[in-house]
């Protein structure tokens, strides 16, 4: 099984209505403390990074594994009630040899809050 990496955007604020929310702990912070204290899948770390430039979006982390495979971004999260659902669509995807896991075994997160997808990175 490959390495796959959770990278955290340990700025996030939430956004209600479009608007970010002044919370402390920041959500994102409080994300990633929560996927680093989870028992973590096999093949999977987490990291943390100050920001993904994705500020309007919520709390958002990137799914990667290396330039074979897809990588994702997904927004919205909440550190209160989507850890498990990250850490299920974590493991499937690094059961991939691809980053492409079937729609319908994607976690409801992965399927509804996905920001964008990038393509492989191979020559």
């Amino acid at each position: 099984m490959a390495q796959v990496t959770l990278t955290v955007c340990t700025t996030c604020r939430k956004t209600v209505d479009g608007t970010r929310v002044a919370e402390e702990p920041r959500p994102g912070l409080r994300l990633y403390e929560a996927l680093r204290a989870a028992d973590l899948p096999d093949g999977v770390r987490v990291i943390g990074n100050e920001c993904l430039s994705a500020c309007d979006n919520g709390c958002s982390l990137v799914l990667s594994g290396g330039p074979e495979r897809w990588t994702y971004i997904y927004s919205h999260l909440d550190p209160d009630t989507h850890v498990d659902e990250i850490l299920k669509g974590a493991a499937a995807y690094a059961a991939t040899d691809d980053g492409i896991v079937p729609w319908r075994d994607r976690p409801v997160i992965f399927r509804k809050q996905s920001l964008a997808r990038i393509p492989p990175q191979k020559d």
